[in-house]
């Protein structure tokens, strides 16, 4: 924390130093930087900019005394491999940026309860708001949060969505819309590498890849030994099994850019040229792999804009539970 020379006087930084450099009053600042909807821009600007010159940082003991509050929003994360983790940190926090908000990840470990750390940030008192992802239909950490009054937003759907915040990706409609893209190319049989069924969006996903299929006339198969979290290497493994077992294949579809990762590898390794002999359609949130591999079939999902989207709602279910919570289904672009 910077130190501040006032008359003559070195001191941290505090709300009456930013009052007396602005000529403002001290409750006028304190409410600029929380945002007060009651001040106006331009103080609030002022206000902000003489903080970060200054080195301003607030007492959160104090913060949380004279207002409830800790100012702290927790995003609550498996550690597993393949979670988009940057991207929805780097969303969240620009999503905070010029509000009194600040972003903490609490790490949830897959061989512990789910609901340990959401538990310990309620009885804690460690954040104002969570946001949860990886949701399951009847989610044990919505239906709590929800018994317990605690202000939460999620990425991705439970059963009980009407009543909370959210933003979801349509997996039903890009399932549907992957079916009718093959389709038009030709293809046939579609083999599917889904997300784990015990997430909603899993189930999402396999209906509409499957309802397309059947309204298109093709074959749909599940690989349902395995599903598109598991590591690339294993994953290419059961690929190239299930290909020489079902040589009619020419489309796979699968729910993330691991899977398609291990895909390709499968499809290489058989000695299957990618576009022509087989399609494989796949979600990315960065266009890299249709740069190395131009054949690809692929659809871009912003986990970035929905990190952002995801941390404003959260803000809102803090400060205004009476409003109706904020949601979002991003509907895929092709």
């Amino acid at each position: 924390m910077a130190d501040t020379k006032i008359k003559g006087i070195e001191r941290k930084p505090t709300l009456k130093t930013i009052a007396e450099l602005s000529g403002l009053a001290v409750p006028t600042v304190s409410r600029a930087l929380n945002d007060a909807p009651d001040i106006g821009t331009r103080t609030k600007e002022l206000v902000r900019k003489i903080a970060d010159e200054i080195g301003y940082v607030p007492n959160r003991a104090g913060v949380r005394l004279r207002t409830g509050r800790t100012n702290v929003v927790s995003l609550i994360m498996s550690t597993d491999h393949n979670n988009h983790t940057g991207r929805i940190i780097a969303g969240a926090s620009g999503g905070l940026h010029d509000s009194p908000f600040h972003l903490i990840v609490t790490p949830s470990f897959p061989a512990e309860d789910v609901m340990k750390p959401v538990r310990y940030v309620v009885e804690t008192g460690s954040a104002d708001a969570i946001i949860l992802n990886q949701i399951a239909p009847e989610d044990r950490r919505v239906a709590y949060l929800m018994e317990k009054k605690f202000p939460f937003v999620t990425h991705g759907r439970s059963n009980w969505a009407d009543e909370h915040g959210y933003y979801d990706f349509d997996n039903e409609a890009y399932g549907r819309k992957a079916a009718n893209h093959l389709k038009l190319r030709g293809r046939k049989t579609i083999a599917f590498i889904g997300p784990p069924l015990e997430q909603s969006y899993g189930g999402h996903m396999l209906k509409g890849v499957q309802e397309g299929a059947a309204d298109n006339g093709q074959h749909f198969l599940r690989m349902s030994d395995v599903d598109s979290d598991m590591l690339s290497p294993q994953l290419a493994d059961h690929v190239v099994e299930f290909l020489h077992q079902n040589p009619e294949i020419d489309a796979i579809v699968t729910g993330s850019t691991n899977a398609a990762t291990a895909a390709v590898g499968a499809v290489e390794r058989l000695r299957r040229r990618l576009g022509e002999d087989i399609d494989i359609y796949t979600k990315e949130a960065e266009p890299y792999l249709t740069l190395m591999r131009p054949e690809l079939l692929a659809c871009y999902e912003n986990v970035g804009e929905a990190g952002e989207f995801l941390a404003k709602a959260a803000i809102q279910a803090v400060r205004h539970p009476e409003l109706p919570p904020m949601q979002k289904l991003d509907v895929p672009q092709f």
